[in-house]
């Protein structure tokens, strides 16, 4: 059975999976959500594939799994035979988690910041604002540590999941009015993901200079 991908182009957490479908140069089906304005996702029909109807969603030889975070693990466990994307041993095994939990987590807020100025969604937009500036110092001060070290990624010497889980909604989110002056560290660990073989940005992403 082939991979399917229920998806929205302008979707971050989709965007994620994409990512790495492709870094791993998987074949895959894409069946792209009527997300906005068409609310797809809330349909009767799509909550029997995921009843909190949100996405992405992965079909995968019997296996249907949502949540970007955890469709990221189960494509890095069943296809890196490097162990580059999930690493095995213990010590970076966590760590890569750890930034997945924060990426799925606060970062969010970036996300619902984008939200609310690109679909006019109704939330508290200066505490979305302001929490996600809250994590993007908190990334920023951890890449700053790791280029002391001379290390350029989230974790260890190779891009992980980690790093593919942070950055869709790090690199979107001028879509909601959250500016990166303030985060030299971070500016350059979006460059270096920018230039990474087989990457390819989605709507929304310009290059980063």
């Amino acid at each position: 059975m082939a991979i399917k991908l229920y998806d929205y182009s302008l979707s971050g957490s989709c965007y994620k999976v994409r990512l790495l479908l492709d870094f791993l140069e998987l074949d895959y089906e894409k069946r792209q959500m009527d997300f906005y304005p068409g609310r797809e996702h809330r349909s009767l029909e799509f909550k029997q594939l995921n009843p909190l109807g949100q996405l992405p969603v992965l079909e995968d030889d019997g296996v249907r799994l949502r949540d970007a975070q955890a469709i990221l693990c189960h494509l890095a466990n069943k296809y890196d035979r490097s162990g580059q994307w999930l690493p095995r041993d213990p010590g970076s095994f966590g760590s890569v988690m750890m930034w997945l939990m924060f990426a799925g987590g606060e970062l969010m807020a970036a996300s619902a910041a984008r939200l609310h100025d690109a679909l006019g969604y109704d939330l508290d937009i200066e505490a979305a604002r302001r929490n996600a500036h809250a994590a993007f110092r908190i990334l920023d001060d951890h890449l700053t540590k790791r280029e002391i070290e001379g290390g350029t990624w989230i974790v260890g010497e190779h891009p992980t999941l980690a790093d593919i889980a942070c950055f869709p909604y790090t690199a979107l989110s001028s879509d909601g009015g959250i500016g990166r002056e303030d985060y030299p560290a971070l500016r350059n660990w979006l460059r270096a993901f920018h230039h990474l073989p087989k990457f390819k940005a989605m709507s929304g992403i310009a290059e980063f200079a």
